[in-house]
This record gives C-alpha cells, sequence and structure tokens, in this order.
C-alpha cells in the first residue's frame, strides 16, 4: 500500500494529496459500512417481496397462472357477478402450492430489480453528492488561501485538475466500488448481457467527468460568490438532482418524442441511453423512445453501439471543452472563458449537433421543409442565447482594448496583420469575430433557403406566413444580423467607458435592448397580424422575422438600410474611442 500510495505520488501530487486528506481509517470505515447497510436494506427490501404460502393462482410466477386467468378474464367479459364473486372466493381460499412457483423467473427478475435500483442509486450518489464536494472543497481551498499556492506550484493545469477530479470524490468513488461486486452479480444472475453492463459504467463515467468537469468550471469563477460557496454547492446540486429526476420523468413516457433538435440537450442526462440499455427500467411497453433517434438522417438508435457511442462521444467533446475552459483559466481567472479560434469551433459544434437532431424523419415521415418549419423557432432561440454569450464572453473591457490599440503597431506591420489581429487577438475588439460566429450560425439557413422549393410553390405559402418570398427571407436574415451587430457594438461601447461596474450595466442595458422591445410589443397588441404599418415596428426588434410576413418588400429592404446606417455610426463612434483609448500618456498630456 505504501508502494502504491509513492507511485500515486509520483504520478500526480494533486491526487496523493487530495487522497491523504479523505483516506483516514475513520472516513474509510464510514463509506464502507454505509454502502454495506444499503446493499443489505436494497436485497432485504426485494427479498421480502418472495412468495409465500397465500401466493394468488393468479400471480405472476404461478405456473398454474395459465390456467385459471383465462378463466377470470372470460367470466369478466361476460359480467356474470355470481360466477364472479364465486371464482373470487376459490381464490381467496386456495393459493399457489409451492412447488408451482415458478422460482427460477422469481429470482431472475428480482436480481433484476436489484440491479436497476443500483444503476438509480449510483446515479444519484455519483452527480449529486461528487459535485456538492468538488464545489465545496474549492470553496475551503479559497478560504484558506491554498488555492493560490496551488495555482503557483509547477504542476501541469491537467495534472492538478485531474488530481481533484479523482481526489476529491473518492470517498463517493469507494461506496460505489464496494457496491459494484452486487451490482455486478445481479445483472449477471439476471441474464443481462455483460456489454450493457460495461455500456452503463462507460455512461456513469462519462456523465461523472461531464458534471464534475462543469462543477469545477462554475467553481473557478464562483469567486464573486465569496463567503457564500458552500450554499451555492448545495444549490448547484440540488439543481443538479432537479435535472435528473425531470429527465427521468421524461425518459419514462415514450410519448416523448426525440424527432426534433431538443434531442441533444436530451443527451446529457443519463436515463435516455440507461433505459436503452435495461427496458425493464421505466417498463415501457414499446421500449426506449431513444430507438428512433437519428443524426442527420442517420438512424442511431437501430444499436446499441451508435447510442452508446454518440452519447459517450457528446458528452467527451462537451468534457473536453470544459477541460479547455478550465486549463485557459485555472492560472488566471482573470483571463476571457475562451478564445476567438475557440468560439468558431463552438459555433460550428453546436450548429452541427442542433441541425443533425433536426434533420429527423419522424413516425409522420416529414418533409426536410416541414422538419426545419417545426424547430425553426427553436433554432433562433438556441442561437440568440449562443450568440449573445459570446458577445458577453469575447468582448473585451478598456484595459485590453487600450493595451491592444496602443501596442499592437509593434507586431503588426500592414493593413492586413490589422484584420487578422481582429479575428484572431484576444483583447481587440470583438465586433468581427461576433461578424464570422453569425455567418457560421446563418449557413446552414442559407443553404436550405438556397434549395428548398418552398417558395417557389403555393403562392408563397410557408410556415413563415403568406406572402413571404426567398428575397425577404434573405432581408429578414440580414437584419437579424444587423440587429445582433448593433447590441453587440453597443455592449463594446458600454466596456470602453472609465465608469465603475461596467459589465454590470452592458448587461442590464443589452437585455432590455433584446426583450423589452418584444414583450411591450406583445403587451401594446402589435402583432404582424395587425396591419402593414404596424407590424413594420417588428422589424427593428430582436426578432425581426416576426413582421415581415405584414411588411412589403420595399419596406424591409428599407429597415435594413437604416439599421445597416446606424450600425456603421456607431462602428464609427467605436473607432474613435479605440484610437483615443491607445494613446500614449504622454502625447495626452502634451496636448
Amino acid at each position: 500500500m505504501l508502494n502504491l500510495i509513492d507511485k500515486i505520488g509520483d504520478w500526480n501530487p494533486q491526487l496523493f494529496r487530495e487522497l491523504k486528506g479523505q483516506f483516514k481509517f475513520v472516513n474509510v470505515a464510514i463509506a464502507s459500512v454505509t454502502s454495506l447497510l444499503l446493499q443489505l436494506v436494497v436485497t432485504l427490501y426485494h427479498l421480502s417481496n418472495s412468495p409465500d404460502n397465500k401466493y394468488s393462482l393468479t400471480g405472476t410466477y404461478c405456473r398454474l397462472r395459465q390456467i385459471y386467468e383465462p378463466q377470470q378474464t372470460q367470466l369478466f367479459k361476460e359480467s356474470n357477478q355470481s360466477k364472479i364473486d364465486e371464482l373470487n372466493d376459490f381464490f381467496s381460499k386456495n393459493f399457489c402450492p409451492q412447488n408451482q412457483i415458478d422460482w427460477q423467473l422469481w429470482w431472475r427478475e428480482h436480481w433484476e430489480y436489484i440491479f436497476l435500483t443500483f444503476s438509480v442509486i449510483f446515479l444519484f450518489t455519483l452527480l449529486v453528492a461528487g459535485t456538492y464536494l468538488l464545489i465545496n472543497d474549492f470553496a475551503k481551498e479559497e478560504t484558506r488561501g491554498t488555492l493560490n499556492f496551488i495555482r503557483l506550484s509547477p504542476q501541469s493545469e491537467t495534472s492538478i485538475l485531474t488530481g481533484k477530479l479523482l481526489g476529491v470524490p473518492s470517498l463517493i468513488y469507494l461506496m460505489i466500488l464496494v457496491a459494484v461486486p452486487l451490482h455486478l452479480w445481479a445483472g449477471l444472475s439476471a441474464k443481462i448481457a455483460f456489454s450493457y453492463i460495461l455500456g452503463y459504467y462507460a455512461i456513469l463515467a462519462g456523465s461523472c467527468i461531464f458534471f464534475y468537469s462543469a462543477a469545477l468550471l462554475l467553481s473557478l469563477f464562483s469567486r464573486s460568490f465569496s463567503g457564500s460557496q458552500p450554499l451555492l454547492g448545495l444549490l448547484v446540486s440540488g439543481v443538479i438532482f432537479m435535472f435528473l429526476f425531470i429527465t427521468m420523468l421524461l425518459a419514462s413516457s415514450y410519448n416523448n418524442s426525440l424527432n426534433n433538435s431538443t434531442a441533444w440537450f436530451r443527451l446529457f442526462n443519463p436515463w435516455d441511453t440507461t433505459n436503452y440499455l435495461f427496458p425493464r427500467l421505466f417498463n415501457l411497453e414499446n421500449g426506449s423512445n431513444i430507438k428512433q433517434l437519428q443524426f442527420f438522417y442517420l438512424p442511431l438508435g437501430r444499436n446499441i453501439i451508435s447510442v452508446v457511442g454518440f452519447h459517450l462521444l457528446n458528452l467527451g467533446l462537451c468534457s473536453y471543452g470544459i477541460l479547455q475552459i478550465l486549463k485557459r483559466c485555472f492560472r488566471n481567472p482573470q483571463a476571457s472563458i475562451i478564445s476567438k479560434k475557440q468560439s468558431y469551433l463552438l459555433v460550428t459544434f453546436c450548429q452541427l449537433m442542433i441541425w443533425g437532431f433536426t434533420l429527423q424523419i419522424g413516425e409522420n415521415s416529414y418533409t426536410l421543409d416541414q422538419q426545419v418549419g417545426g424547430n425553426y423557432i427553436l433554432l433562433a432561440l438556441y442561437n440568440l442565447v449562443l450568440i449573445l454569450s459570446l458577445i458577453a464572453v469575447l468582448s473585451p473591457h478598456r484595459q485590453d482594448v487600450q493595451d491592444w490599440a496602443r501596442y499592437r503597431h509593434q507586431g503588426v506591420s500592414s493593413q492586413k496583420s490589422i484584420w487578422q489581429d481582429l479575428i484572431w487577438a484576444e483583447k481587440s475588439p470583438a465586433l468581427v469575430a461576433i461578424a464570422i460566429n453569425l455567418t457560421i450560425v446563418n449557413i446552414p439557413w442559407l443553404i436550405w433557403i438556397s434549395f428548398t422549393s418552398i417558395f417557389d410553390t403555393n403562392n408563397g405559402q410557408t410556415w413563415l406566413g403568406n406572402d413571404v418570398d426567398r428575397f425577404k427571407v434573405l432581408l429578414a436574415i440580414a437584419l437579424s444580423i444587423s440587429v445582433i451587430m448593433i447590441y453587440a457594438t453597443i455592449a463594446q461601447l458600454i466596456l470602453l467607458l472609465k465608469t465603475p461596474k461596467r459589465s454590470f450595466w452592458a448587461i442590464r442595458i443589452i437585455g432590455a435592448a433584446v426583450f423589452l422591445p418584444p414583450i411591450i410589443l406583445e403587451f401594446i397588441g402589435i402583432t404582424s397580424q395587425v396591419s402593414t404599418v404596424m407590424s413594420t415596428v417588428w422589424l427593428f426588434s430582436t426578432f425581426p422575422w416576426a413582421g415581415i410576413q405584414g411588411s412589403g418588400t420595399t419596406t424591409v429592404f428599407m429597415a435594413f438600410l437604416a439599421e445597416l446606417t446606424f450600425l456603421g455610426w456607431l462602428n464609427l463612434q467605436l473607432t474613435r474611442q479605440v484610437r483615443l483609448a491607445g494613446e500614449s500618456a504622454t502625447k495626452a498630456l502634451l496636448a
């Protein structure tokens, strides 16, 4: 054991530090005894339901059931009350003989119940308790001041974060490992394929990595909650518990279809895939609805390899992205969450996922236009939230822009390099990066609009409304882009001010600009159905496509020119502010 601990210390000093603090005799004893007691309670509970001397003749495990149950069913169909009472009286006095009970079937099903019970317990225990321990550990490190010492250590970020992920919830891992032999034995005794059990363990490990990485990221950026981080840990654990509970209810309903863009978010919960592996988990007659799942029309739900593989691929890519953010910000918590290059990859990945699950052939064999039409509101909302989040993350503050504007001449020798800076440099204004991300977001829409025939038939009868042609839809997309660029420019101008709490004011102003106009328009009853003049107001809101039906093509084009003019004026002001910020203090003093 000492040699093993020494090897762990050589491989990962942070893990050795965590295990040394966690693996004390009292802690290990409590964790082990708790796990053993839980196993005993679950096993005894299920064994208490074994057939006794008064087991019904029509019970599930009675071999005489096939004789008496048809008689009972026939009497109920004939509605002969006297014979029904006579048969019930017979059942109340006669029970299934012990030699007619199918004990083999009973043991197989009850081993399965034990296996499924522990499968649910493992998920809730690991994800809920583990995330709380990680957030609480970071709070303690921050309070003691040891977190800064860890940041200054020569260990790599990967080594430190891996040590945290493996070491902090180590007692939870111990409780689960003590219960794994019984869980595995119950699964094999229930005739569950060993490959399916391994698939469940892989999903469990992938879910832990994703949720734990997200918990570490939240802990890293929770310094503003100083003094209330343990409360934050309880809150996050409660949210994860509710997430698991609600998604478990959704997975237990076969009518809840996965043939839409929300299917991607369902892949972050482990229940749908677990129910696919073990159909008796939620007792669905037709099995899991994940059997119908498709991705760009590829039938993922046809076999276990594609379902589990895609689930793990999704969790793995998202966990990798979170770990890259952690590595980027662990040494310097003041750094931006992601770089501009990473934002392009993030937006591309999100578009592939939401469009991949949008393009599915559902039970009613929807056409491509019907699939897009049934998801366009969800797609618009997803992308709006994504782009607004990127504006908040990528827009640099005054000091960063000042440093970039003042010292960029040391590495910039041409106008082309300035554009490279605007595309890639972290301290440069984020408008070009936001424009590139908006382009990535709208490429799928432009491809669909270019090739669909929905605007060429039925006199423009589309899911957007009547009298909507291809050119008007393209103008609506251009309006959406210009509106978002206006918000991004305003946010950047606010962050360049010298006033305190610039981020607070930027969030409030942009939030008001995004949500207040649509709310006010709906409240006073100005919708796209009112009149041509009134619906034009929607063209200048966050959702301009809501007003294109009641507006003429010329009106939409003029609205686009007006927004483009305003955007140009804002960018001139931004250029002036950046130039002033970049002037040296000596030059300003001499002036």
